[in-house]
């Protein structure tokens, strides 16, 4: 609702990665060069990490808006826990190869004989894996064998894998990935944005859908926003869509530090966490005091969290609805003019029906 009540046209904080709203922070940039550097190579494994939420996801859907499909064949895959075989058949699959009821070494056959179909077209076939962690080092090893494929001396495949940090460490901290991690020729991790990006950040993403300056923020606020998600796109977002939420339900036309930290307050769910005993110790002559300390409350599903936030900015709208029919009605009873006007009634009701 923040976004009709702003004016904007559409949501500028939605959780769901959408390259339109691709902003480049100083490290997406730097991912960006060694993307390009790599695929100039033609050959090999680039492989980008970065934390939940740092915008890997992002990043490829802007790698597909900007390579040249002229040139390359794109095949993107989201794995979970993928076995090699199976990730076999989703590669046959994407390079139009039946693998129904082929032995393993069929399948290799087929798919090399894909690549090759690719390549006559004058096309080079890019592989990119995301949530590359959740392959089992069977999965990885048969990536690798099929970077093998070459024609006329040259790859025929090439591949980009994506993962949470874990993938680095277990690639660089496993023997059995040796030959893998010799054939990588770019590598880089995704850091959180600085303190100093994040209103450049909010302001780009408030400007694509169309804002001209309402709600406006103070300047202590960006500074909020930075500690509430320590940089983190995907937390940025989820608390910058909370705030803009809390805004339109108050009609506030200026975001300060003081909303920013209520919401965040929200979003944790205002729970208290386990206090510590900072008091100086008691002299060794007397008794100590046992102190009992209450385990620390378990935090709500974050989902659940602004599930019960949505449905309280319901009810207060609902409310608002109700008091201004009692108005109305008081009016009506208390008044020997005319009916008075209805259309804010009908106003919030259609509101109500499209919600």
């Amino acid at each position: 609702m923040y976004d009709e009540h702003y004016g904007l046209t559409g949501r500028p904080f939605q959780l769901t990665p959408d390259p339109k709203f691709w902003f480049e922070t100083a490290t997406h940039r730097k991912a960006m060069a060694y993307l390009g550097y790599g695929l100039a190579q033609g050959e090999g494994f680039i492989v980008i990490t970065g934390d939940i939420g740092a915008g890997k996801t992002t990043l490829v859907g802007h790698l597909m808006d900007t390579i040249d499909h002229q040139r390359l064949n794109a095949i993107r895959l989201v794995s979970t826990a993928i076995e090699a075989d199976d990730l076999l058949r989703i590669v046959a699959t994407e390079l139009k190869v039946d693998p129904a009821r082929l032995t393993k070494a069929e399948l290799l056959t087929a798919i090399e004989r894909g690549l090759h179909a690719v390549a006559r077209t004058g096309k080079r076939t890019l592989l990119i894996v995301d949530e590359a962690q959740a392959l089992p080092i069977s999965a990885l090893e048969e990536l690798r064998m099929l970077s093998n494929f070459q024609a006329g001396g040259h790859a025929l495949l090439q591949i980009v894998l994506l993962g949470q940090p874990e993938f680095r460490d277990r690639l660089h901290g496993s023997d059995r990935l040796e030959q893998l991690r010799q054939r990588v020729i770019a590598i880089h991790h995704l850091d959180p944005m600085e303190a100093d990006e994040v209103s450049e950040y909010l302001a780009h993403r408030l400007s694509v859908v169309g804002w001209t300056g309402n709600p406006d923020f103070a300047d202590d606020a960006f500074a909020a926003f930075y500690a509430g998600s320590a940089g983190v796109p995907r937390r940025l977002n989820m608390l910058a869509g909370r705030v803009m939420l809390h805004a339109a339900i108050e009609d506030l036309t200026v975001i300060d530090a003081a909303v920013v930290r209520a919401v965040q307050r929200d979003l944790e769910g205002d729970l208290p966490t386990t206090a510590t005993n900072t008091a100086a110790p008691a002299p060794q002559a007397k008794p100590t005091q046992s102190v009992e300390v209450r385990p620390e409350a378990p935090r709500m599903d974050q989902a659940i969290v602004d599930r019960i936030a949505d449905l309280e900015a319901r009810v207060e709208l609902q409310d608002e609805a109700l008091r201004r029919v009692l108005t109305l009605l008081v009016d009506w009873v208390e008044s020997d003019t005319d009916k008075p006007d209805y259309s804010p009634i009908r106003g919030v009701a259609a509101w109500h029906d499209a919600a």
